[in-house]
């Protein structure tokens, strides 16, 4: 039987209604969405709508609207559980109280893939905007040789290594300098879209939505898996359950507001861009967001001006994301399931420093190297996997802990958090049976691993008991 960690112990080991794991609570609701809409909004639609375009053609706001329901339906699950249980796991955390150690071992296996790879792939599209703002301003480029890896034509791509380079530093800095670096970086990156849009609208021409789905059902489909990616990174709003100054009621408000505000802006962004040139010119073009201002506006200004909104999107991007995936590590580390360097935080700056430079270390790497194209789909199979885990772990912490203090609840229980997962495997299905096989070799390997060390060394095998209550957790507190 799978060891389950009660919700009550995951709260008692952090500390998370006290001072913190070492942590300090610095995060008041303002910064918890900036943080939010730093996490989430940047290379998805800077880079990745004509990715989107490609697939869908002017029918991406459907595409848009089907990713974000989907999220939705699990941002509620995330609300709900965020509240309740407010420690920096996050799904990893969620998954070890409704379903497990193993369950929750292999969601953390995914959420390294799916930040990991989300901090490699927008520290490269940081890269191709870095350029487009030289451009702009210089009229010069940085060498293809040290803009791009060795799969993609060049060498080594250096500005995304700096990037990383530059998001650890303020993270080791500490959680309050992160926090007004994500919030002034949010409202510029705002200000930006917003202004695109007035452009975009400017020279918007019906016709240019004409057909509006020219691939039909298929290409929706496709689109939507393809714009979900732009959605990732809402839920490392949970990973701050142990620094913000009231998580019980400031998480689930801000995951929520989030997305709100997210999706309106991205439906509006693709209206823009297609109805001001047409889905042919935005389709698998890089930087395209300059590029549809250039050609409106008939100047390189603008389009710089977007270039500069995206070079600090994006980096919010990074920062946010490499926060949420130290504080995964540091709560897995906690448990005994990875090796204890990731849970040491310093007395200085209240960071888990170690851990964060090894992060920024391992995932530089292929930032400057590879060629990510490969294993996005592989990324976004992995994220879809851990909604669904969410959403099932809904369902199973209201059977098991009816009486947990929830400061928010699901809607329409259970209605709600069987569609997230239907629509999680919807989404899935479309990534492709490729997809689908690199996917069940990548949990074979995080099932051996854990198997090899996790289960060994969690904290909870010394407990003689499958199961914790929470009557056994000062007993078990003590014992670890």
């Amino acid at each position: 039987m799978s060891r389950i960690k009660s919700p009550h112990l995951l709260v008692a080991e952090s500390g998370a209604d006290r001072a913190g794991h070492g942590l300090r609570r610095t995060m008041g609701l303002f910064q918890l969405i900036c943080f939010g809409i730093g996490a989430i909004v940047g290379t998805g639609i800077f880079v990745g709508l004509s990715d989107s375009v490609a697939q869908a053609g002017p029918a991406v706001v459907v595409s848009f609207v089907l990713a974000a329901i989907t999220c939705v339906f699990t941002a509620l699950a995330f609300a709900e559980l965020g509240g309740a249980i407010p420690v920096s796991g996050s799904s990893y955390s969620f998954a070890y109280a409704g379903l497990g150690e193993s369950t929750a071992f292999l969601v953390g296996w995914c959420l390294l893939l799916e930040y990991g790879i989300s901090i490699s792939a927008v520290a490269v599209g940081w890269s191709q905007y870095v350029n487009e703002l030289l451009h702009s301003l210089t009229g010069r480029q940085l060498p293809h040789a040290l803009s791009a890896g060795p799969g993609d034509g060049g060498i080594v791509n250096l500005p995304a290594v700096i990037v990383i380079a530059m998001a650890a530093v303020l993270l080791v800095r500490g959680v309050r300098e992160s926090a007004r670096a994500t919030a002034a970086m949010a409202a510029v990156k705002l200000v930006v879209l917003v202004a695109f849009c007035a452009i975009g609208f400017s020279a918007f021409k019906d016709g240019n939505l004409v057909p509006f789905s020219p691939a039909g059902l298929g290409g929706i489909g496709a689109g939507t898996t393809a714009a979900f990616f732009s959605y990732i990174g809402f839920d490392a709003i949970t990973t701050a359950g142990e620094e913000a100054k009231n998580p019980r009621r400031d998480i689930p408000v801000a995951i929520l507001v989030c997305m709100g505000v997210v999706t309106l802006l991205y439906c509006a962004v693709a209206l823009a861009a297609i109805g001001a040139i047409g889905g042919d010119q935005v389709a698998g073009r890089p930087a395209a967001l300059s590029y549809v201002v250039n050609q409106v506006t008939g100047s390189t200004i603008g389009g710089g001006v977007i270039a500069f909104g995206a070079v600090v999107a994006i980096a919010s991007v990074v920062l946010a994301v490499m926060y949420g995936q130290t504080r995964i590590l540091m709560s897995m580390s906690r448990d005994g399931l990875i090796p204890r360097v990731f849970e040491k935080v310093s007395p200085k700056t209240a960071t888990p420093v170690a851990g964060t430079l090894i992060v920024a270390a391992v995932f530089a790497l292929p930032a400057a190297f590879a060629s990510l194209d490969a294993v996005m789909n592989l990324c976004t199979i992995g994220t879809l996997a851990i909604m669904a885990v969410v959403n099932i772990a809904v369902i199973a912490l209201r059977r098991r802990e009816p009486a947990l203090a929830r400061t928010f609840r699901v809607p329409l229980y259970p209605v709600v958090p069987l569609l997230g997962v239907g629509f999680c495997l919807y989404l899935m299905y479309e990534t492709g049976w490729t997809t689908w096989i690199q996917f069940a070799v990548f949990l074979a390997v995080g099932l051996l691993v854990y198997l090899g060390y996790g289960r060994r060394n969690s904290t909870l095998a010394l407990v003689k008991s499958d199961a914790v209550t929470p009557d056994a957790t000062d007993a078990v507190l003590q014992e670890a």
